[in-house]
């Protein structure tokens, strides 16, 4: 079975062959503009607490992060929105791996900006067995430092091609988070944080899995 880096990049290159070269270079510039902010290393880090949440699942009840975290370690991931292909290859890869992850002893949470009706399609979709919560005032994403506004070339471009989120997320605003993977202890500590400007680059869910089977997750004291 092919990682999901492996994956990532099948698609990465596939697209690159399909799509406008124009098309392409709006968005490999808007990427490097990302990066450029330093977003990544102002994002939550490794040893910050885990921040006090509740959000909406794809059916609309409240989920607190911490009271999933009491039950031992936690994993977040963070996605863009169902519309988005490199995050629907992540969401199956977890929930592929889900029953190692849970051998475990951790539980997975996945969020997006989208509405909780978007959500429970992406759930659906991908027949995924584990909470796909809805973020769309943006708190969660604010509260990790991972949420970024997207440039007026970047809007132009998922304008044109349909993918309308302010509408998606019910916002009324182009705003995303980039990719992010956090492990949480059970402390309530963040242990592991991929966070990631380059939305085509994931986590790889085996290191996740392999980082709890050594129990090098340890309690903060």
């Amino acid at each position: 079975m092919s990682t999901l880096t492996q994956q990532l990049a099948e698609y990465q290159a596939g697209f690159k062959q399909r799509a406008p070269a124009d098309r392409v270079a709006v968005m490999e510039a808007a990427t490097a503009q990302l990066r450029a902010t330093g977003i990544e290393s102002a994002a939550l880090q490794v040893g910050a607490e885990l921040p006090p949440l509740t959000l909406p699942d794809a059916n609309g009840k409240p989920v607190e992060l911490r009271v999933l975290n009491a039950d031992g370690p936690l994993v977040i991931v963070f996605y863009r929105g169902g519309w988005c292909p490199y995050c629907n290859l992540e969401l199956r890869e977890w929930q592929r791996l889900l029953p190692q992850l849970r051998e475990r002893g951790a539980t997975l949470v996945a969020i997006s900006p989208q509405t909780p009706d978007n959500s429970l399609t992406t759930a659906e979709k991908n027949e995924l067995a584990f909470p796909v919560l809805s973020d769309s005032n943006l708190a969660a994403a604010r509260a990790f430092g991972i949420a970024f506004t997207m440039n007026p070339e970047l809007v132009e471009l998922y304008a044109k091609a349909g993918n309308d989120l302010p509408t998606l997320n019910g916002n009324g605003r182009w705003v995303l988070p980039i990719p992010a993977t956090y492990l949480i202890d059970a402390s309530g500590r963040v242990a592991l944080a991929h966070v990631e400007a380059d939305y085509r680059q994931r986590a790889e869910p085996m290191q996740v899995l392999e980082a709890l089977r050594l129990g090098s997750i340890k309690p903060h004291v």
